[in-house]
């Protein structure tokens, strides 16, 4: 599928989402429009191994009588292949275009106008779930479809508005094909990508909860990936959507397994459900939903790959008890409680293994503020030596926030252990009407500074350990990165040149005002 195709599949689906949402405010509208695009896949990817699997006795998976003895063997034998292979099983009754067909008329109802579908619908998406239970993929299962409330008033007033809506937006997705037997392009999963990104953009605030933008994603995967082709775990402590892990995964050839956490329970759902749809198999991704600092859920794991954007300067418990976590305990000190920035930079230390590499997005207050955050900071440094490289980011980036960020990347096995390479790329971006974005050269850029370890005036900066030191281990990047711009020397004798011209002009203005003043008869204003 070409590049053309990709953008008219994403704009097929927004226009969708947009059309059909109505009153509804975009992010409630999105878990209902990104649950049905995930329905439709599993569908189609059921049908197409069910196909697949009966090719040889030369029949087609929807073509099965459900009702028949012979029907009920067949299904059987797809159930068992389907759980062990894609992880779930939906009988052809339940596929997408079936229950579609019906909500759009198709003959069966008198006047065809369509049947009731949500009870239906209803029954099916918790069957998916269900198909699981006893099985390897249960937890990569359970509650998916749980946002997807059809009960719920915002979807209509009467049965009868919600069953027409839905049925509008089942029929609008039938008509689209994923093409999913192509496999050389992950389209839909960059179109289901492109649409969790508009739905990020038209949320403000709440869009920092589930969704990093593209550019930044980019820039923190292809740091950690560097001069890997291969990486056995890839871990980000604050999932969200799921879309940095899976940027890691288009930097390389191979992630053999996926690891996440996320407090939220929709954004759960969402990660879930973008991880199995861009194909990572359910057996290749362990995602956790609970709280990641005060409950961690991977414990005793160590990973090769660690992203972050954890929410900014979070609330977090800060309680002593933490003093005796193996993640904090070596630290001495807490992150405040109204500051978790470094509570997370020292969970994800803690998961980090010997010859991983990680990066994290950090407010800039993080670089200079003092007390527990100052001491966490020296001990990285003096202690430790992680801290690989600082990378200042443009304002107005993210969404929800306007402040300036930064990234911080880490290793435990540092190639160049004498310096940390400062970049100052917080001038180099394009405007938009509500939000400042990367371009692709401002990305490269980075990336390639990084890499190179090039020292560029204005913009890059090799600082010696000792150099850290001297600051007291404060890293707001203008002590190391000078940016400063010198004024054009001002030429004194051309200044009093040109107001003595000025002065010369003022006179001629004044005679002539003065003259037609006499010839008016009045006062001059002087």
């Amino acid at each position: 599928m070409s590049e053309d195709h990709k953008k008219q599949l994403e704009q097929q689906l927004w226009n969708i989402a947009n059309t059909l949402r109505g009153k509804m405010n975009a992010d409630e509208f999105r878990d209902y429009i990104l649950g049905f695009i995930f329905y439709k896949y599993l569908s189609e990817r059921m049908s197409i191994y069910g196909n697949k699997l009966l090719k040889e006795d030369g029949i087609t998976y929807e073509s099965i009588d459900e009702s028949s003895a012979e029907g009920k063997q067949y299904l059987e034998a797809v159930r068992e292949e389907a759980i062990e292979e894609l992880g779930y099983f939906l009988k052809p009754s339940e596929l997408f275009h079936a229950i579609a067909s019906r909500g759009n008329g198709n003959g069966h109802s008198a006047d065809g106008q369509g049947v009731f579908i949500l009870d239906d619908l209803s029954r099916i998406l918790k069957n998916i779930e269900q198909s699981t239970m006893g099985t390897e993929s249960e937890d990569d299962f359970d509650k998916l479809f749980e946002d997807l409330d059809l009960t719920s008033t915002k979807l209509g007033r009467t049965e009868s508005a919600k069953n027409e809506l839905i049925s509008k937006v089942l029929s609008h997705l039938d008509k689209i094909d994923f093409q999913l037997e192509k496999t050389e392009l992950d389209v839909l999963g960059d179109a289901y990508e492109y649409l969790i990104g508009q739905f990020a953009s038209g949320a403000g605030k709440k869009a920092g909860e589930f969704y990093t933008p593209q550019e930044v994603s980019k820039i923190l995967a292809r740091l950690v990936t560097t001069g890997k082709t291969k990486i056995k775990s890839a871990y980000d402590p604050t999932t969200g959507s799921g879309s940095l892990l899976l940027r890691v995964a288009k930097e390389v050839e191979e992630v053999a397994m996926f690891y996440g956490q996320e407090l939220n329970r929709t954004t759960y759902n969402l990660a879930r459900m973008n991880m199995i749809l861009h194909g990572v198999h359910y057996r290749k991704f362990d995602i956790r939903q609970e709280d990641t600092l005060e409950r961690p859920q991977h414990l005793g794991l160590r990973f090769e790959v660690i992203v972050a954007n954890p929410p900014f300067s979070a609330d977090w418990s800060a309680n002593p008890i933490h003093m005796s976590d193996d993640r904090f305990s070596q630290y001495g000190k807490l992150a405040p409680s109204s500051k978790a920035d470094f509570a997370f930079v020292q969970h994800m230390i803690h998961h980090l293994d010997e010859n991983g590499q990680m990066a994290v997005v950090l407010p800039h207050g993080a670089l200079f503020r003092g007390g527990a955050e100052g001491h966490i900071r020296q001990y990285l440094i003096e202690d430790r030596n992680y801290l690989d490289a600082v990378i200042g980011l443009p304002a107005n980036i993210f969404y929800g926030t306007t402040i300036p960020t930064c990234i911080l990347v880490f290793k435990k096995c540092r190639e160049h252990p004498n310096d940390i390479l400062f970049i100052d790329a917080s001038q180099h971006f394009e405007k938009a009407k509500n939000q400042n974005y990367l371009r692709e050269e401002d990305i490269d850029r980075i990336v390639n500074t990084y890499r190179q370890r090039t020292v560029t005036e204005k913009y890059s900066y090799l600082a010696p350990l000792s150099e850290v030191r001297e600051n007291e281990y404060n890293l707001n990047i203008p002590r190391y990165v000078d940016t400063f711009e010198e004024e054009e020397a001002v030429d004194l004798a051309a200044v009093s040149q040109e107001l003595a011209q000025l002065n010369a002009a003022i006179a001629v203005a004044d005679a002539e005002i003065a003259d037609f003043c006499q010839q008016l008869g009045i006062d001059t204003p002087f």
